[in-house]
């Protein structure tokens, strides 16, 4: 399982900064990435979000 981080910018709600997620992985076990570099990924509190990707920080 990949964990990461997230950091988060000054327009992230601040439940999420500082965060710990995981990485939703497809079925060949690499992570969901958009085009423009985004990522999709499960919070611990069970929110799922599309994020940024070089917002987040492996664990």
């Amino acid at each position: 399982m990949k964990r990461y981080s997230y950091l988060g910018d000054r327009m992230t709600d601040t439940t999420l900064k500082g965060q710990s997620c995981r990485a939703i992985l497809r079925e060949d076990g690499k992570t969901i990435r958009g085009k423009n570099g985004s990522m999709l990924v499960e919070f611990d509190n069970g929110r799922m979000a599309t994020v940024i990707g070089r917002l987040l920080r492996k664990l």
